[in-house]
């Protein structure tokens, strides 16, 4: 058997999901993205261990059992961040997605003002 038509629609597969990793906004779809180029991967370990098979035998569907795995585990941790995601902010939109925390101004920081503990402090030494 020849591996370039496996290798071929491996590459396409590949190409499919690294297009949908950076097209897409939504983050479910680019979980699916990301199965895609495990698939792709998957297929060519597969065919790489039926045109080598006389080297090292069954180690490519090893491999490809063990990229398996890893992608149900994927998939169960991504899940369970885009359910989180959702319900902190009602959106699956991965460009809504704040990569950095906001600084926090002394107003909104939840330490009180400065000025309001010296005015408070003064109240009470002197007695009133």
């Amino acid at each position: 058997m020849r591996p370039v038509i496996p290798y071929v629609t491996a590459a396409l597969l590949f190409g499919l999901g690294v297009y949908g990793v950076l097209r897409r906004r939504n983050a479910v779809l680019v979980l699916m993205a990301v199965e895609l180029m495990l698939n792709a991967v998957n297929l060519i370990l597969v065919t790489a261990d039926t045109a080598v098979r006389a080297v090292l035998p069954h180690s490519g569907q090893v491999f490809a059992l063990f990229v398996i795995v890893l992608a149900a585990a994927e998939i169960g941790v991504g899940l369970a961040i885009v359910l989180q995601l959702y319900r902190l902010r009602a959106s699956v939109a991965v460009d809504e997605v704040p990569l950095t925390e906001p600084a926090e101004s002394p107003r909104t920081g939840g330490a009180p003002e400065p000025a309001a503990v010296s005015a408070a402090g003064r109240d009470t030494e002197v007695g009133r």
